[in-house]
């Protein structure tokens, strides 16, 4: 339950500003959407600004993996490898990858060829070869603070119709980006990234989508890319979340590994590619965190 507060109480956002000065006309306008029947973010979610420099910490360290990796993956390579270097690079810059032992996960990244929609499992097994396309997915924890964003990468030459699947799933990250506004609704982000991913042909995963991080590894909201404009939660400053969108060639439909339960597969096997940026909600759009 929220703490009502008084105008010359101290600002719950911990700014040490009184309540009038600082969030009340803030909560007021939350107060009135709420009231006409919205969806609208608790305080929790809504983070203050020692937060988000915590964070932003956090994302230096996440950008700096994906790019490493960007720099090594070639063919030839053990996903296993992959792992490796995202472990080490994380903890030689003080940080630890959060997916190491969440919910029982047994590495450091996600690495999901091809099929894989998401929660492909490193393995000195999988090799990578001429023609995959695989999303690397990095995660990092510093001084308790959580970022999370992952890239998709061609293997070599990879087919014209791979290609152009990877090309429009990060397309649909940075049109959903633009849709990012304050006091506007996550809907409005979800039905811009739902509308280009079937305008080019393809599907998107509806199970599974993107979420609330900063505090925590996944934290609410849940987001839906298969939404409608005006829907979904308010967006309001202060808020983090993912964009990560799962385009498939094929149809939307998935299945997970029942050998591993966690490696999440397209039915009909065809590919799918995702893209993920951390964004927050800002006075006047938003603001990538990491990518």
């Amino acid at each position: 339950m929220q703490i009502k507060l008084g105008r010359n109480d101290k600002c719950w956002c911990k700014s040490g500003r009184k309540y009038k000065q600082c969030h009340q006309s803030f909560d007021e306008k939350i107060a009135r959407i709420a009231a006409e029947g919205h969806q609208v973010p608790a305080r929790e979610m809504i983070k203050n600004a020692d937060q988000i420099a915590g964070i932003r910490q956090s994302a230096k360290i996440n950008i700096a993996v994906l790019d490493y990796v960007a720099e090594h993956i070639h063919p030839g390579m053990q996903t296993e490898e992959i792992d490796q270097m995202v472990y080490s690079l994380t903890t030689q810059m003080g940080g630890m990858p959060a997916p190491l032992h969440y919910d029982g996960y047994p590495k450091s990244v996600c690495t999901s060829v091809n099929d894989q929609v998401c929660h492909g499992i490193p393995s000195k097994d999988v090799i990578l070869k001429e023609g995959d396309i695989v999303n690397v997915d990095a995660s990092t924890i510093l001084n308790g603070y959580f970022s999370d964003s992952s890239r998709m990468f061609c293997i070599g030459e990879v087919s014209p119709e791979k290609k152009k699947l990877v090309e429009v799933a990060k397309e649909c990250v940075y049109r959903g980006l633009e849709a990012v506004k304050p006091w506007g609704f996550l809907g409005d982000m979800g039905q811009a990234v739902h509308d280009h991913a079937f305008a080019n042909g393809y599907t998107v995963v509806r199970e599974i989508g993107g979420h609330g991080v900063g505090l925590e590894f996944h934290e609410d909201p849940w987001v839906s890319y298969n939404s409608r404009r005006g829907e979904e939660m308010l967006m309001v400053p202060g808020m983090i979340f993912t964009i990560e969108p799962m385009v498939n060639m094929g149809r939307a439909e998935i299945y997970v590994d029942e050998e591993n339960d966690w490696t999440v597969y397209t039915e009909d096997r065809k590919p799918s590619a995702q893209w993920e940026i951390m964004v927050l909600v800002t006075e006047d759009g938003a603001e990538i965190l990491s990518y």
